[in-house]
């Protein structure tokens, strides 16, 4: 794997950071490589100001790292932006426009807000040891550049609220994000799980409530000590935190077979 990391460095700046990404992302990230700094060969084309922005910030990444940064680290920050052209790809098959409203274009000290989110979807990237989690980091990008509606410090609040959360908790938002076309299970959550995989699974769902993310908020006790009501996972809903998160983040690409089993550890 070392070789292989050197061999990346032999190329430009930028185009070597995405490419790296190849041990995160496969080999999707080298064509998301050539899509980004050979366009002109490319049989497929990304918007110019988004092309522009994501190489501004592959080469930024790459020649003023912060330090120290592992091999691996350098890789997944390469995965991110190879993922964030991967969907880009997609929005625009979907018909969905990059924005137009400055968010890409450079101001004062040639920055624009675009890239204080991209630096820290990169610095988010690298810091992450749950390498799936890189995939929606790079989403969060894609999503951001065809969402006027969303301005730069939304943005960055959204990343904050995901960054805080564990990956069971992304999936946990993914699954009921899904509700519709795949119903949650009407059995209730135990109460207070003997298994530390259950207990572990309802902490992560009770923090979730209790951080504004999803509805119904964990419930109160009662005067006297009544008992409270049993919560069914059928019963959960996004809050607008939980769908701000939810839609960076592109959960809905979350694998099933993941969702089933993060549901299974709530049984």
């Amino acid at each position: 794997m070392i070789d292989v990391v050197a061999e990346y460095t032999e190329a430009a700046p930028g185009r070597a950071l995405v490419e790296s990404g190849e041990l995160v992302a496969g080999t999707m990230a080298r064509t998301a490589a050539g899509l980004l700094f050979d366009d002109g060969s490319a049989k497929v084309r990304l918007d110019g100001g988004l092309a522009r922005w994501l190489r501004r910030t592959a080469t930024a990444a790459d020649a003023d790292p912060p330090a120290p940064v592992s091999s691996r680290a350098r890789c997944r920050a390469g995965a991110a932006l190879a993922f964030a052209a991967e969907l880009s790809v997609t929005r625009a098959h979907q018909g969905r426009a990059v924005r137009t409203d400055g968010f890409l274009t450079p101001g004062p000290g040639e920055r624009a807000p675009a890239d204080e989110v991209a630096e820290a979807a990169v610095l988010a990237a690298r810091a992450t040891t749950e390498e799936w989690r890189v995939r929606h980091l790079g989403y969060l990008l894609a999503e951001a550049a065809v969402s006027p509606d969303l301005d730069a410090a939304v943005v960055l609040r959204g990343l904050r609220l995901a960054t805080d959360l564990t990956g069971r908790q992304w999936v946990l938002l993914a699954a009921v994000g899904r509700r519709e076309r795949t119903p949650l299970p009407m059995t209730p959550v135990p109460q207070d799980p003997r298994g530390w995989t259950a207990w572990g699974a309802l902490e992560d769902l009770s923090d979730l409530q209790r951080r504004g993310l999803l509805d119904p908020p964990p419930a109160t006790p009662r005067p006297g000590g009544a008992a409270l009501p049993r919560l069914r996972p059928a019963d959960l809903r996004l809050t607008r935190r939980g769908v701000l998160v939810h839609r960076l983040l592109a959960l809905d690409f979350v694998r099933d077979a993941a969702v089933a089993a993060a549901l299974a550890e709530l049984a």
